[in-house]
């Protein structure tokens, strides 16, 4: 399974405390891996580390804001003081917003930016000199299908999550040489609380993916060395159609569909 090749060594999981970055925890868990878990919500975490200590792992836990600057600094001296060597950095943590741009908060669209753009770029600057130096490493990035266009109504968001496919699609091959792997993984809508986070309507929401079925895929394709992976054969199929036509049909078809009021319009 994936999920072994980083048993008994440590993870960094950040965003551990729901969703995709508590089902990634669990699937490497399963596999032996030790854990750092890492999100705002102290209360989830403790319930998370109690859950997975039946595997008979280690796991440390710091609840931290990274939509603060200081947080990675923070992050990366918390294991440094405990000599923790991470071998996976698993940057989950994100968020996102939904509606009309020019009516939307801007510390929260400045705070999406900050939180999946600016504490990604500096987790893994902090890092990865050290599996550099290990020869031996990994990097998961989750970003989503959102990457692959830009997005009405969620163009923060969605602009956000091409910064970290395409960020980690030009690491990867920048430090491949060096024994580190790093992907991005792009899934499509999966159960988890960030749709209600967003704002996102609940008649957007049909045919989530599961949240167990996303990690399982991104811990897949990071330990055969792909750069990036789709979670989902919908997901990838519309991904491949998106690239047959015009990027403005896209976007136009896109707004569309995610108008606010769009049902209420059409009833």
């Amino acid at each position: 399974m994936a999920n072994d090749l980083w048993r008994g060594k440590w993870a960094l999981v950040t965003g551990a405390s729901s969703g995709i970055g508590a089902a990634l925890a669990e699937e490497l868990a399963a596999g032996g891996t030790h854990l750092v878990l890492t999100a705002r919500r102290a209360r989830r975490l403790t319930k998370l580390r109690g859950k997975l200590h039946a595997y008979g792992v280690r796991i440390e836990m710091l609840p931290a804001d990274l939509a603060l600057p200081s947080t990675p600094a923070e992050i990366f001296a918390f294991t440094d003081e405990r000599g923790i060597a991470i071998d996976l950095l698993v940057n989950n943590a994100g968020i996102g917003s939904y509606g009309e741009f020019r009516a939307s908060d801007c510390e929260r669209e400045l705070g999406i930016v900050q939180l999946n753009c600016s504490a990604l770029v500096h987790l893994t600057r902090l890092y990865l000199p050290g599996m550099v130096e290990r020869r031996s490493g990994a990097i998961l990035i989750v970003s989503s299908t959102a990457a692959y266009q830009g997005v009405p109504y969620m163009v923060t968001y969605a602009a956000s999550k091409g910064f970290g496919l395409l960020f980690a699609e030009g690491l990867a091959r920048e430090v491949e040489g060096f024994g580190v792997r790093v992907c991005a993984l792009c899934p499509g809508p999966t159960a988890s609380e960030f749709q209600k986070v967003a704002g996102v309507p609940d008649e957007l929401l049909a045919g989530l993916e599961p949240a167990d079925r996303v990690a399982r895929e991104g811990l897949r394709a990071l330990a055969a060395g792909e750069h990036s992976v789709i979670s989902g054969f919908t997901n990838w199929l519309g991904v491949e159609v998106q690239r047959m036509v015009p990027r403005r049909l896209v976007t136009s078809a896109a707004e569309v569909l995610l108008r606010p009021g769009r049902r209420r319009e059409t009833q």
